[in-house]
């Protein structure tokens, strides 16, 4: 790869003298969906790389998270797409299951257009009759993550024999998150005659080792992002898991003044699941996303913009364009891990010189985005604090009073039922105060007024989600893990160690991307020739476990289930396992990740 092969480009958004996408080599029906969606001028990483696929060149990509790169793949892998062919043509490797979701939705829009064409995401914690079954009908295009495809690649149902196109997106993260054995193994079982587009935001060794072996000639495209956000947006973020998303949605409903907003999420089924949820706890709340006819779509976000409705559930791709004066917060349910796609969003607030807020929901292993948008917006989203009991109930009673005083200034309904409350007064000698309370229990019915502080299991999701890495400098005083109680922590046995070259980085990576587990939910980590303990939540939830059974490291099925142990063996927090040989850097001792010292 010489100098003069790469094409350099300074600036993602400097798009004034790009060309059309039509004047790339994008036609017919994948044109007209994209321009459907409002896509006018390629982005710099796109106007380098779509000619480049189209004559059929491998690729090596050096672009931020954010500077489109999902379409630059993506559009022409739908303009070369042969229909026929039921076995997969395309196959994109993407580090985590959001990505996978996400680039599988951004294939489904663009080929909107064409019929027929069938795009399946591939990942953990997806049940595997859904993908067996629409793999054995037939798909064009498999999304997904390297553990659940060299799972279905062992069990002999994903057929890459007839496969045309690979790309390899995110690649550094993936290398990161120890998929580097697996990345290879699925290279290696993929035909020798193929075009490979492989995307990365930084290009270490490892990478350039990758492209070298398994890249022919390939051009790199070099593109330095550069994305601007309005100054007049406050952006604000909460670390919270998948599981607290709703309840936490909806206290920071009832504590923030705002007045109409967009709750946007990663997919169409989402819109409908979350705007049915909010309904369900007193919200004006409806969905909007490709599938939703024109007319109601056009009829919702008119009744956004009359007052009538107050929140649209929306995904990106039927929000773009949208701008209605009374949105005052833009909420992001899902985190985007294009930051394209963020500012799009969070540029839906803030309109016309007005403020706007910004709210972002971070899963604790999505932590790592906010480095994306802090480095492509040139600002840092400030951590908010879930809104405690007190925040909702002295809400709730302002609320309450405010209702009251409108009630009163009706003189017409006050004194008929004045009349009622003094008749059950005389005949059941009790207090006008004490009817007036017993009537507001009424009003409110099943759900009870103001919130138990001492019941307040939210709050305490929360506040383990926010713990920060245990990496960070200059996290606030916290009790190490080794002084919390025993119970906190269980030992789990899988069935890959030294032997297999096994890290506890792959350990960490592959078990995170798999069940959903964050940073703190890994205590010690001890590898064995043959096998390794790993310390997990005790209160770990059996749908979790379950999901991490079909977890592949360096290719071998982990079998993870309770350590049992041994009469006199402890546990590798206590020590009990062999320790290391400072000679041997593969010997036994248990990982721990590093302490802050204060």
């Amino acid at each position: 790869m010489s100098e003069d092969t790469a094409a350099v480009t300074e600036s993602a958004d400097d798009t004034a003298q790009a060309p059309g996408f039509d004047d790339l080599g994008i036609s017919g029906a994948v044109l007209a969906a994209i321009r459907d969606l409002g896509y006018e001028t390629p982005s710099a990483i796109q106007a380098a790389t779509i000619p480049l696929l189209l004559e059929g060149r491998d690729v090596l990509g050096m672009a931020q998270t954010g500077t489109g790169k999902t379409a630059a793949f993506a559009l022409p892998v739908l303009e070369r797409l042969d229909l026929s062919q039921k076995t997969p043509q395309a196959l994109v490797l993407a580090p985590t299951r959001e990505l996978a979701l996400q680039v599988c939705e951004a294939f489904e829009s663009y080929a909107s257009k064409m019929k027929g064409v069938h795009v399946l995401p591939v990942y953990g914690g997806q049940g595997y009759g859904v993908q067996l079954s629409a793999l054995r009908r037939g798909v064009h295009i498999v999304v997904g993550t390297p553990g659940r495809i060299m799972d279905h690649l062992a069990k002999g149902t994903l057929d890459l024999s007839e496969l045309t196109y690979l790309v390899l997106d995110e690649a550094d993260e993936m290398l990161k998150m120890g998929f580097a054995e697996d990345v290879e193994e699925i290279l290696s079982q993929t035909p020798e005659e193929k075009q490979v587009a492989l995307f990365s935001a930084t290009m270490p060794a490892q990478i350039r080792r990758l492209a070298q072996k398994y890249l022919h000639d390939p051009e790199e495209v070099a593109i330095k992002g550069k994305t601007a956000t309005n100054a007049n947006i406050t952006q604000r973020y909460l670390v919270v898991s998948y599981q607290q998303k709703v309840d936490a949605l909806t206290r920071i409903l009832e504590v923030e003044n705002f007045d109409g907003m967009i709750v946007f999420v990663r997919t169409k089924n989402e819109t409908e699941t979350l705007a049915e949820k909010l309904r369900a706890r007193g919200y004006s709340a409806a969905a909007i996303n490709g599938d939703v006819p024109q007319v109601q779509r056009e009829r919702s976000v008119n009744q956004l913009k009359d007052g009538k409705l107050d929140i649209l559930v929306a995904t990106d791709v039927a929000a773009r364009g949208l701008d209605v004066e009374r949105i005052s917060h833009v909420v992001n349910f899902d985190i985007p891990t294009d930051t394209e796609s963020y500012v799009h969003r969070i540029g839906r607030t803030g309109r016309a010189g007005r403020s706007g807020d910004a709210i972002s929901f971070i899963t604790p292993r999505e932590r790592y985005l906010l480095k994306h948008i802090e480095k492509a917006t040139r600002q840092q989203p400030a951590q908010m604090q879930l809104p405690t009991t007190d925040d909702v109930n002295t809400t709730r009673l302002a609320r309450f009073d405010d209702a009251i005083t409108a009630a009163l200034q009706d003189a017409g309904r006050i004194e008929g039922f004045r009349d009622i409350i003094d008749h059950y007064v005389r005949h059941h000698d009790v207090p006008e105060t004490d009817v007036a309370a017993a009537l507001a229990v009424v009003a409110q019915g099943e759900t009870p007024l103001l919130l138990d502080p001492e019941n307040d299991a939210l709050s305490k999701a929360v506040e383990r989600d926010n713990r920060p890495p245990r990496e960070g400098r200059d996290r606030p005083a916290q009790e190490p893990r080794e002084r919390r109680g025993r119970g906190d922590y269980a030992p789990y046995r899988i069935e890959v160690g030294r032997r297999h070259r096994v890290e506890p980085r792959q350990i960490v990576g592959a078990l995170a991307n798999e069940g959903g587990l964050g940073r703190d939910d890994f205590g010690a980590i001890a590898i064995k020739p043959d096998f390794s303990i790993v310390e997990l939540p005790a209160s770990m939830d059996a749908a979790v476990l379950e999901k991490l059974r079909d977890t592949r490291i360096s290719g071998r099925l982990i079998e993870i289930k309770p350590d049992r142990g041994v009469p006199g063996r402890r546990s590798p927090r206590e020590g009990g396992y062999e320790r290391r040989d400072r000679r041997n850097d593969r010997a036994d001792k248990p990982y721990r990740k590093p302490r802050h010292k204060s």
